[in-house]
C-alpha cells in the first residue's frame, strides 16, 4: 500500500513537481473554500483590477460550501463539489500562481494543461463524506461575498485532510488512466 505523504498547503506549490497521480496526502494548513458564484466574483475583481479576497499565489482553493456549524464546531458538513463548474476560471487562476485546487471529478483539458504549464495540482477528496471531511477543518473564517451563504469565500485551516493526487504537475489524469486499467 503506498505510504500516505503528509504536506502543508502553503508548501504545496513548491513539492507538486514531486506528487504523481494516485498518491495518497494528508494535507494540513490554510485552504480557501471558493465555489461558481465566488469564482465569478473573483474574476470580475481580476478584470477590473481589484485585489482578490486571498492572495491567489501559493494558495489552495477548495471546492466546496461548507454548511452552517453545530454548537462548538467550527464547520457542519464540508465535502468537495463537482469541479468542472470551475473549469472556466482555474487556467487563469493557475497562471496567476495557484498551486492546488481540491474538489471531486474530473478536469477539460485547458485545466490539465495549465496544471502542467504551472507546475500545479489537482486533488480530489471523497464526494458524499462532508461530515467526516467537516473532522479535519479546525477553523473557519468568511473572508469575503458573504452574501452568498456557504458559497462564500472562507478560510480554513484544515489537519490532516485525505486526499488523493488526480491531476499531477507531469501531466497524469487519474480519471483517464483508470478507465484506460478497464477498458479491457
Amino acid at each position: 500500500m503506498p505510504e500516505l505523504l503528509k504536506l502543508n498547503a502553503q508548501n504545496l506549490k513548491s513539492c507538486a513537481g514531486t506528487l504523481h497521480v494516485g498518491d495518497k496526502i494528508l494535507l494540513s494548513g490554510t485552504v480557501y473554500t471558493a465555489r461558481d458564484a465566488a469564482h465569478k466574483r473573483i474574476a470580475a475583481l481580476l478584470d477590473s483590477g481589484g485585489p482578490t479576497p486571498f492572495p491567489i499565489e501559493n494558495a489552495v482553493i477548495y471546492y466546496a460550501g461548507p454548511t452552517p456549524s453545530p454548537p462548538g464546531k467550527p464547520v457542519g458538513a464540508c465535502g468537495p463539489t463537482t469541479s468542472g463548474r470551475m473549469d472556466p476560471y482555474a487556467p487563469r487562476l493557475l497562471d496567476l500562481g495557484l498551486a492546488a485546487m481540491i474538489g471531486k471529478g474530473e478536469r477539460s483539458q485547458a485545466v490539465r494543461d495549465a496544471i502542467v504549464r504551472n507546475q500545479a495540482v489537482y486533488l480530489c477528496a471523497v464526494g458524499g463524506a462532508g461530515a467526516l471531511a467537516a473532522r479535519c477543518i479546525k477553523d473557519l473564517q468568511v473572508i469575503a461575498f458573504e452574501d452568498l451563504g456557504c458559497e462564500s469565500v472562507k478560510k480554513l485551516y484544515i489537519e490532516d485532510f485525505p486526499l488523493v493526487v488526480c491531476n499531477d504537475a507531469h501531466g497524469g489524469d487519474l480519471f483517464s488512466q483508470g478507465r484506460s486499467q478497464y477498458a479491457g
